[in-house]
């Protein structure tokens, strides 16, 4: 949802009462917070995930130091889907949240020059803690911008602010001193006067073993993501995680207006804002909206579709899907694709899914470009291991390995 997206209904209440009213939920960002009381929709605003993304917030608001707060992107998570699990909340972009004295950075013994291959949420969370401790770090990463896999996250509706995350670890290693090298993919003779070399190039997209997956309509997330590739009408995604999830929600509305937009958020689900509908809610569920896409979702196991997606977010994920007819089908086993589309088997019997582009999302393989890991090697994130494009367990192992070494 909209940052700062109930406001208008705490300015109701503020009207109604002559009691202080606070403010709270998704108010991320200290000049979120000083527009709402500048509007006087609240007299004081109140933070709890932000807290968790950066204890410091409000000492460095008071300060001025925008660039320095680490800002909760409300991806909920480590911290309420850990809660709800039974298990110690924590933050994905602050590896140290309730668990400030397991993982301590103390200054450095003897200090290292430590190479770091990969910009991406691990090697940035390891750059910056590194060179923090007193160690000197040189960043390699072999695109244009840092960021890796929360380049391609943020494009997708809903997570645009993991821009922030990467801009706010950049900001950091800055500070610290991190000689950071863009366009540059590093050679083994680049890192052989390295005391440390952390390899954090992350993963590299599988493709399945299907006859015709060579065919020129089969194309991978990051080709959709990265706008390199314009789908046709006919979508089939291969995969059902979080990515073909993600994928299927960027093809329904690459512009996010429903997660960034108040009043397109308060349409889109139904929301009325005047004060003489009981509930808030305009009594007629919202129909179902017409995607510029007809996306079919396929997936080999039997298992609910979204069963891997977070437990508070998920439910408006396979909400938003179901508004835009998009049609899955598990239990399928893929005999090849052609001209036509996608052969299957589903249900014993087969069948010809027709599709103008076939978009694989069907998991990761590490990418490890100077093999497996070794003394003064160390491989963290995807390189280490690919799985579901864990950003937590990320920069956590970014930022445990600076504090070992």
């Amino acid at each position: 949802m909209p940052r700062g997206g109930f406001a208008w209904a705490t300015r109701r209440v503020k009207e109604a009462v002559r009691i202080p009213v606070i403010a709270s939920n998704r108010i991320n960002a200290p000049e979120v917070a000083e527009a709402i009381l500048a509007r006087g929709d609240a007299d004081m605003v109140s933070m709890a995930r932000p807290m968790l993304a950066d204890a410091e917030f409000a000492n460095k608001a008071r300060a001025g130091d925008r660039l320095g707060i680490n800002i909760c992107f409300a991806c909920n998570q480590a911290c309420l889907d850990e809660i709800f699990d039974g298990r110690i909340a924590g933050c994905v972009v602050n590896p140290r949240a309730c668990r400030e004295t397991e993982l301590v950075y103390r200054p450095a013994q003897q200090r290292k020059r430590v190479a770091v291959v990969g910009g991406g949420p691990a090697g940035l969370s390891c750059a910056a803690v590194a060179a923090e401790r007193g160690h000197e770090v040189t960043l390699y990463e072999k695109s244009p911008a840092l960021g890796g896999q929360f380049n391609l996250a943020q494009r997708i509706p809903g997570k645009r602010e993991f821009g922030e995350s990467v801009a706010y670890f950049a900001e950091r290693a800055r500070r610290a001193g991190v000689r950071t090298q863009l366009n540059v993919t590093a050679s083994a003779a680049d890192l052989a006067g390295f005391d440390e070399v952390v390899v954090a190039t992350g993963i590299e997209p599988r493709r399945p073993s299907i006859p015709g997956i060579e065919h020129a309509k089969v194309v991978s997330y990051a080709d959709v993501l990265s706008g390199r590739v314009a789908p046709g009408e006919r979508v089939v995604i291969l995969g059902a995680g979080g990515i073909g999830f993600d994928v299927a929600l960027f093809l329904l509305d690459q512009a996010g207006r429903a997660q960034s937009d108040v009043a397109t958020f308060e349409a889109h689900w139904g929301i009325v804002a005047d004060a003489a509908t009981v509930g808030g809610l305009s009594g007629t569920p919202p129909g179902r909206i017409r995607p510029a896409h007809r996306i079919t979702m396929l997936k080999r196991s039997t298992t609910p579709f979204g069963g891997t997606l977070g437990k508070t977010t998920g439910w408006s994920l396979r909400i938003e899907l179901a508004r835009a007819g998009v049609q899955m089908l598990g239990g399928v086993a893929y005999r090849r694709i052609d001209d036509e589309g996608i052969h299957v088997t589903a249900e014993g019997a087969e069948r010809c899914i027709p599709a103008d582009t076939i978009i694989v999302c069907a998991g990761q393989e590490p990418l490890r470009p100077f093999g497996e890991a070794r003394e003064r090697l160390h491989l963290i994130g995807g390189a280490r291991e690919a799985g579901e494009l864990d950003a937590m367990r990320a920069m956590r192992e970014g930022a445990e390995l600076a504090a070992r070494l």
